[in-house]
């Protein structure tokens, strides 16, 4: 009797790669961590140790690094653990938030723009390269200084949420849009998208199920590359004072103040600013192996 030959799948062969990418791994492991540690943490520091990221102790000002208080505290007394716990949420917050709108208006635009074709298709990419050749930073700075932040409030999170959300998505999806647009126009010639054709089904469900499914690959990798970067963007415009304002804190306005203080108070910039680059180190080295699992291509070696 013959062996029976066991199927496979891209989804199988990626998962078996990536396990055997140690550093992608290690990176997820880490990023994972991070993301609790920011999640759950203030919490755990209020219930175990009666600190916030909000209440100031005076007596306590400026103090270094104790059992206390394991990052110090800053010179209003507020403990710098449960700040970066607190900032790492925000910034986490506004990078994913951010990162899913520029991916559903990426997506959209790219896959509509790829299955149309023809002139349809050329405006919309023309549309793209003119978006793409003003400088994207430039576009959320004028937009963050121009709009106020209360006039933006929506279901109680606070106007500088919000802005600093759409600002950051609403620019982010145009390489996104030119990646999935490239992917459909190889998609829509073959067989099974003619099949779907042949027997009726409207454009908007070939696109839907048969299309932005097969684009997932190049997207999900995107997508880690892209967290990194709304991270930096959110954290050079804290820096700047254009991004989240007091008493909300975030990595950027963490460094920018650890900044300011560095010679006399290094711990208010070492742990903030450490914290956000093993992040941001950790996010890259995970899209990288997600890039090399998902390549059909790569060898099993």
């Amino acid at each position: 009797m013959s062996d029976v030959v066991q199927g496979t799948s891209l989804w199988k062969d990626a998962w078996r790669r990536w396990k055997r990418h140690r550093m992608s791994v290690a990176s997820a492991v880490i990023v994972l961590f991070i993301t609790l540690f920011c999640v759950f943490g203030p919490t755990i520091a209020y219930y175990t140790m009666g600190l916030d990221y909000i209440s100031q102790d005076l007596s306590a000002s400026s103090a270094r690094p104790s059992f206390a208080h394991p990052f110090g505290t800053d010179a209003l007394g507020r403990d710098l653990m449960v700040r970066t716990m607190q900032g790492g949420r925000v910034s986490l917050l506004v990078a994913f938030v951010a990162t899913s709108v520029s991916l559903v208006i990426g997506v959209t635009y790219g896959a509509i723009s790829g299955y149309i074709g023809g002139l349809t298709d050329a405006a919309m990419m023309r549309f793209v390269d003119v978006a793409m050749s003003v400088p994207y930073l430039l576009l959320v700075i004028v937009l963050m200084a121009v709009v106020p932040p209360d006039a933006v409030s929506f279901g109680g999170l606070d106007g500088s949420f919000v802005l600093m959300f759409a600002a950051l998505g609403l620019v982010s999806w145009l390489t996104l849009a030119r990646i999935v647009r490239g992917q459909v126009l190889s998609l829509k010639e073959r067989e099974f998208v003619e099949a779907a054709r042949a027997i009726g089904v409207p454009p908007h469900r070939i696109i839907a199920r048969h299309i932005v499914p097969n684009t997932l690959g190049p997207v999900i990798v995107y997508t880690t590359l892209t967290i990194p970067g709304v991270m930096l963007s959110e954290a050079f415009l804290s820096f700047l004072g254009l991004g989240i304002r007091e008493p909300q804190a975030s990595w950027g306005t963490l460094v920018s103040d650890g900044a300011n203080a560095m010679t006399l108070l290094p711990w208010l910039l070492i742990f903030p600013a450490g914290t956000m680059a093993i992040t941001l180190f950790c996010m890259n080295f995970l899209g990288d192996g997600l890039r090399d699992a998902l390549d059909p291509n790569a060898s099993e070696s």
